[in-house]
């Protein structure tokens, strides 16, 4: 097992090697851009499927509604540009909130993108797997195989360390991105040189019977879905290389301007094609067909956009970890998602993540498609609470030009609850659990936390009552017979304290329990031992019925009760199924219900 870790995560690397393991901006841009990148896949495609419940002459509306996305795009870049000055730490939206609207709205941010990632995972891989098995049908049946393999595929990158991810998921990500540049690029060539005609499209001001406000605002909606991800950045500014702040700031800066330029490029292009949305065909694929036709070109655009949507997932792998470190620096969650492995990345939080994925995948069937306005709205809760407590922070503190901040983050919290609450309006029986997870995520945190408050309280030298002293020891040995592993605890009882030893056997037949007190007597005279009939075959009842009544007695001498285990060790791992394991079952009803002191001595056997 050593071995296979060693091949699959590499050596391990000393604490020492931490600043080796931060990235660039260029990579950087790569891994935690990819999310919102591959948004821009689907993100169009939202808006003419609300649009076409009316008509097709309605798509001119698509441009008016992407204006609004990128209006909405430019409040959030500059908005997490301010929060990555103002918390250099991490954290974003879950640290935001809890610093200015307090712990539940922290929770609720947090908790909300915690399972947004998890969502990201499973949505994006599933996607990914989708059109690959599209394009090869025969494995349309292999599809949740697929998607486990490529969860634990990035997995493994991921736990190989944050730079060895990022420079093989990075050129994925600047091919995808070049391969939209260019579709994006020869079709508004093919416009503006006339090989495109005006007459696919309907012009931008046409009438259209039956629009309304609430339309719109659902197509609006709809769009916005194109900028989950944008947050990522912000929670993983401790992956940059110094100085953090200002490198995050730029690489946001960089995502925004890419996916505003790629966003825009696909609304206008699919406008001006008259494309309409079909179940079978995207409309990214719907464009490089009419722009390039069914050549090498067009199966280029469709790869890449089949990988970016996979490798979205990374995006997941790199906030995920660093947003569990911060919850569980405030204790809100398990402490041991604050621990390195052995590449210096935050494995428990990348191996949970995994985890959780592959369980959404299996039980979706790798059919995710429906979780997409969930993982959208766990996306614009946090949107909406971290523009809020940046308005709270700029009013209480009111630095030099907290007025422009002020109408900056005032517009995209404004957006953001529009479109967090057409999403609850619009899809609610696709996300209602929202209302169910987030009690349930808040509840658990605050217990979690209670709990670890709980501990130090009780641990802390300041604040606990000394314990009695303890003038000796009795020391109690359960033994089920003359063997050379009882032999070696008898001894080490004995380096403890030889006057003070009780063995205990607990036959459940009368004519056993004589013949083992004579073999006793013979073979160790000098130790008491105590007999526990037991007609009920139970060993455990009436050992610890003995315990408890020896240690009332010792109690009162502030002596203290040692039970000391004997186990023998076999050799190899799985004869333990051949044992009846009883040391193990004391030894853990002992921990957790005496309050006895509990030694377990080994004795190894060699064949």
């Amino acid at each position: 097992m050593s071995m296979l870790k060693r091949l699959l995560i590499g050596r391990p690397l000393k604490s020492t090697a931490l600043g080796e393991q931060k990235i660039t901006k260029t990579k950087a841009l790569a891994i935690l851009s990819s999310d919102a990148l591959s948004s821009v896949a689907y993100g169009p495609e939202q808006i003419l499927l609300v649009l076409v419940t009316i008509s097709a002459t309605a798509f001119w509306y698509s441009i008016p509604i992407g204006i609004g996305v990128l209006i909405l795009l430019t409040a959030l870049i500059l908005s997490y540009r301010q929060i990555i000055f103002a918390y250099p730490h991490g954290g974003g939206a879950y640290v935001v909130s809890k610093e200015n609207l307090g712990m539940y709205p922290g929770l609720i941010a947090g908790g909300s993108l915690l399972v947004d990632y998890i969502l990201t995972v499973a949505v994006s891989v599933s996607a990914g797997t989708d059109a690959i098995t599209s394009a090869f049908p025969s494995l349309h049946e292999h599809n949740v195989t697929i998607a486990i393999v490529f969860v634990l595929f990035i997995t493994i990158l991921n736990l190989r360390g944050v730079t060895e991810s990022a420079t093989i998921l990075a050129y994925p990500v600047y091919i995808f991105v070049f391969a939209l540049f260019i579709l994006i690029g020869v079709g508004i060539y093919q416009i503006v040189t006339g090989h495109v005609s005006p007459a696919l499209h309907v012009p931008i001001g046409t009438p259209v019977t039956g629009i309304s406000l609430f339309i719109l605002l659902r197509a609006f909606a709809s769009g916005s879905s194109a900028l989950t991800g944008v947050e990522a950045i912000s929670n993983a500014i401790p992956n940059f290389k110094d100085p953090a702040p200002n490198n995050a700031a730029k690489t946001l800066v960089a995502m925004g301007s890419l996916l505003a330029i790629l966003f825009a490029g696909i609304v206008f292009l699919a406008y001006y094609y008259g494309i309409a949305p079909k179940n079978e065909v995207t409309v990214v694929s719907q464009i490089a067909e009419q722009t390039f036709g069914r050549n090498v070109m067009y199966y280029f655009i469709q790869g890449t956009t089949a990988l970016i949507l996979i490798l979205a997932a990374n995006t997941g792998y790199s906030a995920f970890p660093l947003l569990a470190v911060n919850l569980a620096k405030d204790k809100f969650i398990p402490r041991m998602f604050t621990m390195r492995g052995d590449r210096l990345g935050y494995s428990n939080g990348i191996i949970f993540l995994a985890v959780m994925s592959i369980i959404l995948i299996i039980a979706f069937e790798g059919k995710t498609e429906h979780l997409i306005p969930l993982y959208a709205v766990g996306v614009f809760i946090p949107f909406t609470l971290a523009q809020t407590g940046m308005m709270v922070k700029w009013i209480r503190e009111k630095p030099k030009g907290w007025v422009t901040k002020l109408i900056i983050n005032s517009t995209g919290a404004a957006i953001s609850f529009i479109v967090m609450l057409m999403f609850f309006l619009t899809k609610f029986t696709q996300v209602w659990y929202v209302l169910i997870f987030l009690p349930l995520i808040i509840a658990v945190c605050y217990q979690i936390k209670k709990h670890y408050d709980a501990v130090g309280e009780q641990l802390r030298i300041t604040t606990c009552e000394p314990p009695a002293p303890i003038e000796g020891n009795v020391i109690i040995v359960p033994v089920a017979g003359i063997t050379h592993a009882v032999e070696n605890s008898l001894n080490y009882a004995k380096s403890l304290s030889p006057h003070q030893i009780i063995a205990v056997h607990v036959p459940f037949e009368r004519e056993d329990e004589i013949i083992f007190e004579e073999k006793w007597n013979k073979w160790q005279p000098d130790v008491r031992l105590v007999s526990l009939h037991s007609p009920y075959r139970s060993i455990i009842t009436p050992l610890t019925k003995f315990i408890d009544t020896v240690q009332r007695k010792a109690g009162e001498s502030n002596y203290q009760v040692t039970v000391i285990i004997p186990q023998f060790i076999p050799k190899k791992g799985w004869h333990n199924i051949l044992h009846n394991q009883s040391s193990l079952f004391i030894r853990t009803h002992l921990l957790f219900n005496r309050n006895v002191i509990v030694t377990t001595v080994p004795y190894h056997l060699k064949k």
